[in-house]
């Protein structure tokens, strides 16, 4: 996007470089989705919260992938113990249904009810579904459940790449990668959907990598059967 300079995820002298005179903030993605599902260190996002609150900048997370339990806990931001400015939020807040949110603190917000627009806006029927879908995911122990399959898929992936020499697997909770050894990734989501009799639908946002997003109450059974499937695919 115009306006901002990039700097090197997990490098925070490389954020120090870019920091000027017209600066305001700092945002990023706590595990960079599209980018190839790779997290953020934990000293690396508080070492980050230091310097911006140093030099008096907003610090801004997208957890538009990464929030909403996807990682395990309720914002993956939470597992560094740091606090954003603002925090951008869609997708699984909805839990299919289109639905996005904006959050900041009260100091640093400049809406009053009524400022924002955009395509996701809530509404009465979609702010419904959003209350059902924090109440299922603060419920007692559906979060320590996507934490335990999130290790499950973990295990699961690292035996796949073992067993076809592939580059290892990782990610957080249920966001995670399969590092290819090659830039297969596309034709392998090809061949996946192609299947017969059931088609299994994989993601490669970076040609040598799948990236799995699983629901979050997906079983370990159905781990294993995509486990088994992707496994008679990578040994053709």
């Amino acid at each position: 996007m115009p306006g901002f300079p990039k700097a090197d995820l997990n490098d925070i002298a490389s954020v120090k470089a870019l920091i000027n005179e017209r600066t305001v903030a700092v945002m990023l993605e706590p595990v960079q989705g599209e980018g190839g599902v790779i997290p953020a260190d934990p000293a690396f996002l508080q070492a980050l919260r230091t310097l911006t609150r140093e030099r008096g900048l907003l610090l801004i997370v997208d957890e538009v992938q990464s929030g909403i339990g996807r990682t395990g806990t309720l914002f993956a931001h939470e597992q560094a113990g740091i606090e954003p400015d603002i925090m951008t939020l869609g997708k699984g807040i909805g839990g299919g249904v289109p639905l996005a949110a904006l959050l900041a603190r009260e100091d640093v917000c400049c809406f009053v009810p009524g400022d924002q627009g955009g395509t996701y806006n809530g509404n009465p029927l979609m702010t419904a579904v959003g209350v059902a879908v924090l109440r299922t995911l603060l419920a007692d122990g559906f979060l320590a459940g996507v934490r335990a399959r999130g290790e499950y898929l973990s295990s699961r992936l690292l035996e796949l790449s073992a067993r076809h020499s592939l580059g290892g697997e990782r990610g957080s909770g249920l966001l995670r990668a399969l590092i290819l050894d090659s830039d297969r990734g596309p034709a392998l989501v090809k061949a996946a959907l192609e299947q017969a009799p059931v088609g299994l639908l994989l993601n490669a946002p970076r040609p040598n990598l799948l990236r799995f997003m699983p629901a979050l109450n997906v079983s370990e059974g159905e781990i294993d059967q995509m486990i088994g499937m992707l496994d008679a695919l990578l040994g053709q």
